[in-house]
C-alpha cells in the first residue's frame, strides 16, 4: 500500500466549450491529463470485448470498411434514443471506469502528488463525477458553442444545435462544479484563470493523504 497526496480533477463542458483548450492549459503547467474520448477509442478497437458487445447491440452497419467502430453512425443510432444510449452506456462505462483506474495506478507509481485532470464531455452523465476529487465545468453561450463546432468539425448549424440539444444542460452541468470556468474567454485571460486553479490543486495534493492500493 501506498500513501498517496495525488488528486483527480474531473473536467467537463459541453459541445465546443472549451474545454479541451482548458486541458491543454493544465497540462502545460505540469497536470497529467486522461481523455476520456481516447479511453473510449481503445476500449471499442476491433475484436475487443466492447467491440464484441456494440455489434452484438446496434448490428455490423454501424462499423467502417476497416471493421472499427463508425462513432458517427454510432452516434446517430443513439442520440434521441433513451434505451439505445443507455445500451451503450452499459458497454462502455465500466470498461472506460477501469482504463481511467488504470493510468491513475500508472501516474501514481511516478509521481505521489500528481494533478490528474480526468477530460470527460460525459463525466456527470456517466457518474465518473463520483469519483472525482474536484469538478471543473466549461461553459460557452450556445452561440459560440455552435460556431465552434462548425469551424473545428465541419458539422452544420442544424447537426451542432442537435448534438447540444442532446447533451445535459450546462446549467445543469454547474450544479456538480466545484468550479465554474467560461471558456469563451481568450487564451490570455483562460492562462492565469487555469494556472491559480492548478496550484491551488497542487497545494490540495500535497495536504491530501489516503491509502492506495496498487
Amino acid at each position: 500500500m501506498l500513501w498517496c497526496d495525488m488528486l483527480i480533477v474531473g473536467l467537463t463542458g459541453g459541445l465546443a466549450s472549451g474545454k479541451s483548450t482548458i486541458a491543454q492549459i493544465f497540462q502545460q503547467y505540469g497536470a497529467w491529463i486522461i481523455d476520456a474520448d481516447c479511453l473510449t477509442r481503445e476500449v471499442v478497437k476491433p475484436h475487443r470485448v466492447a467491440w464484441k458487445d456494440i455489434i452484438r447491440t446496434f448490428g455490423r452497419t454501424i462499423l467502417t470498411e476497416q471493421n472499427t467502430v463508425n462513432r458517427a453512425a454510432l452516434a446517430d443510432t443513439v442520440f434521441g434514443n433513451p434505451r439505445k444510449l443507455k445500451q451503450l452506456t452499459n458497454i462502455l462505462y465500466p470498461r472506460v471506469a477501469r482504463e481511467q483506474a488504470r493510468i491513475v495506478r500508472q501516474v501514481v507509481q511516478k509521481n505521489l502528488e500528481a494533478v490528474i485532470i480526468y477530460d470527460a464531455a460525459m463525466l456527470i452523465e456517466s457518474d465518473a463525477y463520483t469519483r472525482m476529487d474536484r469538478v471543473i465545468v466549461v461553459t460557452a453561450n450556445q452561440r459560440i458553442q455552435i460556431q465552434r463546432a462548425c469551424q473545428r468539425t465541419g458539422m452544420s448549424r442544424a447537426e451542432a444545435v442537435r448534438r447540444i440539444r442532446h447533451q445535459m444542460p450546462l446549467p445543469e452541468k454547474k450544479r456538480y462544479a466545484d468550479y465554474v470556468i467560461n471558456g469563451a474567454l481568450p487564451l490570455p485571460q483562460l492562462r492565469p484563470i487555469v494556472r491559480n486553479l492548478y496550484r491551488l490543486f497542487q497545494k490540495e495534493a500535497r495536504q491530501k493523504t489516503a491509502p492506495l492500493r496498487i
